[in-house]
């Protein structure tokens, strides 16, 4: 007799996105960011499942489109997900002390990108299309113009008291 582990996705709701494109492996990208929706990353076993129900591709063909595109996280992400721009304006007014800061605020160990307790990841992006507000950070989705290493640690210290 054999046991399977228990499932970490729910494969009717992958089954409804795959239908709402009608299972046509030009939306696989589209497919793609609607599973890093709900899940917040993408599940190997998702990725697998897509691969397998989508015709024309395989498991290796998605796994290797979730790698290519940067948008695409392959480790969950916390619940305030974090990005510090490092493009030029931004690393030139400062983007790399504000970084270390929020590090050092979240308490996130080097080669890491999401915290223990699953409340933060923090990732460096080339470009936020806010230079005149250099230097910026995004907190799901909101932009933080003109940051500092001080002004990290109101931000994080706000958020930190809206999860007690």
């Amino acid at each position: 007799m054999v046991v399977e582990a228990p499932s970490s996705v729910d494969t009717r709701k992958l089954d409804e996105i795959i239908n709402a494109y009608e299972g046509k492996k030009s939306y696989l990208i589209a497919m793609l960011q609607r599973v890093q929706e709900i899940y917040k990353y993408l599940p190997e076993e998702a990725m697998i499942y897509i691969g397998t129900k989508v015709e024309g591709i395989s498991p290796a063909t998605v796994l290797g489109v979730a790698t290519f595109y940067a948008q695409f996280s392959l480790e969950p992400k916390g619940k305030y997900e974090i990005k510090v721009c490092d493009g030029t304006a931004c690393h030139v007014r400062g983007s790399m002390p504000v970084l270390e800061a929020v590090k050092n605020k979240i308490k996130l160990t080097d080669g890491k990108m999401t915290t223990d307790n699953g409340l933060f990841s923090l990732e460096t992006v080339s470009c936020l299309g806010a230079c005149s507000l250099a230097p910026a950070i995004v907190i799901n989705e909101k932009i933080y113009p003109k940051m500092t290493p001080d002004a990290v640690e109101i931000v994080i210290d706000t958020l930190l008291k809206e999860n007690m």
